[in-house]
C-alpha cells in the first residue's frame, strides 16, 4: 500500500466556485482514476487556517511505483487543469505518505 496526500488550498474569494468545481469536475477526475484502489476527499478543519480554506484528496495505491506514476502524469493533468481555472488562488500540496505501520 502507498499513500498519497493532496492538499488544495483555496484563497477567500475563489471558495464559492472551488465547492462547485470540488463537488462537479475534482470528484469526476479522481472517480476516473484508474491506478487508485480508494480515496479520501475531504474538507479539512483547522485553528491554524485564518483565511481561505483547504481540502484534502487522499489517495491509496497498491504501491509506490503506481503512487509514483500517478505523481509523474495524472497529477500533473489535475494540477494544470486547475491552474487554468483557478491560476494561484487555488494552491496545491503534495504529500507522500511513507507507512511505517498501519492497521488496515
Amino acid at each position: 500500500m502507498s499513500v498519497l496526500s493532496i492538499t488544495f488550498h483555496t484563497v477567500e474569494s475563489e471558495l464559492s466556485n472551488w465547492e462547485q468545481y470540488v463537488d462537479t469536475e475534482l470528484i469526476k477526475l479522481v472517480e476516473n482514476l484508474y491506478d487508485v484502489e480508494k480515496y479520501i476527499l475531504s474538507e479539512v478543519e483547522t485553528e491554524m487556517l485564518t483565511e481561505g480554506k483547504n481540502t484534502n484528496l487522499l489517495l491509496v495505491f497498491e504501491n509506490d511505483a503506481k503512487r509514483q506514476e500517478f505523481t509523474e502524469t495524472e497529477l500533473l493533468n489535475i494540477s494544470e487543469k486547475i491552474g487554468k481555472q483557478f491560476g494561484e488562488t487555488v494552491m496545491i500540496f503534495i504529500t507522500q505518505l511513507n507507512t511505517k505501520k498501519s492497521r488496515f
